[in-house]
C-alpha cells in the first residue's frame, strides 16, 4: 500500500471478492435473513476463493494475505450481508490462531478441513459472566496425565452448535490472564453440548449459541502454545478481528450509502427529487466524508497489524470504534433518507440496520475500544 491508495494486486483481490458478493451473496441474503438460514454452501464457494485461510500462512496450506488484504475480503463480502461475511472472519481468526500457535502435528490435524472449510471454527473466550472483563473467565481445564478435564460454559458462540472445531479459552492456572490457556476442542468430543439457537435482533444467517463443556477430555497435544499463554494469543486474535468487524460495518454502511443515493434520485417529493434538496446532498456529503474517514483509518490500522507495529493494538482499537460507530451512524442515516420505506424489509436498508448494530458491542465493546486507546496514550 503506498501512503494513500491500494495496489494493483490489493484492488484485484477487492474486485474478485466483490463479483463473488455479487453473484453468490447478495442475491439471497434478504432470504437468509428472513428464513434464517445459514448458507453452508455459499460460505464453502467463498473457501474454493481461499477465504476461509486468508492469513494462514502459505506453508500452512493458506493464501497468507495480510490484514489490509482481508479487511478489503470482509468488506467486499459484507456489501451483500454483513452476518455472512463476519461469519468468515471468525473462522479465519481460529484458523490463523492454529497456524500460528499450534505445533506441527496440531496443524497437521486441522488446517486441512479447515481451509476448505469442510470443518467451520468458532472462537470461545466471553462466558456468561465474564464479557468485557474477559480475563476473568471461570472454565477450568484441569491436567490429568496427558489430558485436559474442561467444564465450563461460552456464551453468544459464533457456530455454537453448527461448527465442528472449538478455539477455547480456559483457566489452567492463577486469576488473571496470566492463568489462561487455549484449547481446541471438537464437538463430536464427549460432554460437549449446546443451548439452543439465540433469538437475535440481526446476524440471523448465522447461528449462534451456549457452548457447554462438561468433563470434557481434551488431550495435551490440542493446546495452543504454553500453559498460561492463551490470553496473549486472545488478544493477538482480536486485533485482526476488530479489523475485519470494523470492515463489515464499511461494506455494509456502503451499500446503504448506494442505496440512499439511488434511492434520493428516484424518489420525488414536491415536484423534484429528494436528491435535489440541499438538506439531502448535506447527508450524503457527511456520510460519504465520514464513511470514507472511517475506512482510511482502518487500512492503516490494518497494515500496522500486518507489520506487528507497536502501537498496532490501539490503531486496531481506534479502527474498529470508529469504523463500527461510523457504519450504524451512516446506515441510520440512509434509514431515514428512505423514510417510512427504509422501516420495510422490501429494502435492505432494515436488515443492515440491524445487522451492523451489534458490531459496536462484539470483538471488544467500543467503550473498551476507548479504554484500550486512553491507556495506550496514557502510557506513553
Amino acid at each position: 500500500m503506498t501512503q494513500f491508495d491500494l495496489t494493483d494486486d490489493q484492488r484485484q483481490i477487492f474486485e474478485m471478492a466483490q463479483k463473488f458478493t455479487a453473484d453468490e451473496i447478495t442475491p439471497h441474503a434478504a432470504k437468509w435473513d428472513e428464513e434464517h438460514i445459514f448458507p453452508v454452501d455459499a460460505i464453502r464457494q467463498a473457501a474454493e476463493l481461499g477465504f476461509g485461510a486468508i492469513y494462514v500462512s502459505e506453508e500452512g496450506g493458506g493464501i497468507g494475505l495480510g490484514r489490509l488484504e482481508a479487511a478489503l475480503i470482509m468488506e467486499a463480502m459484507a456489501y451483500g450481508c454483513p452476518s455472512t461475511s463476519a461469519f468468515i472472519s471468525i473462522h479465519n481468526m481460529c484458523a490463523w490462531m492454529i497456524d500460528r500457535f499450534g505445533d506441527d502435528a496440531l496443524k497437521e490435524k486441522y488446517l486441512p478441513s479447515l481451509i476448505p472449510m469442510e470443518q467451520m471454527a468458532s472462537y470461545c473466550l466471553t462466558e456468561p459472566s465474564s464479557g468485557s472483563d474477559a480475563s476473568a473467565l471461570k472454565t477450568k481445564a484441569v491436567l490429568d496425565g496427558d489430558h485436559y478435564v474442561v467444564s465450563g460454559s461460552k456464551a453468544f458462540i459464533s457456530g455454537g452448535g453448527k461448527n465442528e472445531i472449538y478455539v477455547v479459552m480456559t483457566r489452567t492456572g492463577e486469576p488473571g490472564p496470566k492463568g489462561i490457556t487455549a484449547l481446541v476442542i471438537e464437538k463430536g468430543m464427549e460432554g460437549v453440548s449446546f443451548g439452543a439457537n439465540e433469538k437475535k435482533l440481526g446476524w440471523h444467517s448465522q447461528p449462534t449459541a451456549q457452548v457447554n463443556f462438561d468433563s470434557v477430555r481434551v488431550p495435551v497435544s490440542n493446546r495452543l502454545g504454553g500453559e498460561g499463554e492463551g490470553f496473549r494469543m486472545a488478544m493477538m486474535g482480536l486485533d485482526g478481528g476488530r479489523l475485519n468487524i470494523g470492515a463489515c460495518s464499511l461494506g455494509g454502511a456502503q451499500r446503504c450509502l448506494d442505496e440512499a443515493i439511488n434511492y434520493t434520485k428516484d424518489r420525488h417529493q414536491f415536484g423534484k427529487a429528494i436528491a435535489d434538496f440541499q438538506n439531502t446532498q448535506f447527508m450524503l456529503a457527511d456520510m460519504e466524508t465520514e464513511l470514507q474517514a472511517a475506512r482510511t483509518l482502518l487500512y492503516a490500522a490494518a497494515v500496522k497489524v500486518t507489520e506487528n507495529a507497536p502501537d498496532k493494538t490501539k490503531f486496531a482499537a481506534m479502527a474498529k470504534r470508529l469504523a463500527t460507530d461510523t457504519g450504524s451512524s451512516v446506515v441510520d442515516r440512509a434509514l431515514q433518507l428512505h423514510g417510512g420505506y427504509g422501516y420495510l424489509q422490501d429494502y435492505p436498508i432494515e436488515r443492515f440496520w440491524r445487522d451492523l448494530r451489534v458490531h459496536s458491542i462484539l470483538e471488544g465493546t467500543n467503550q473498551v475500544m476507548r479504554l484500550i486507546v486512553s491507556r495506550e496514550m496514557l502510557r506513553q
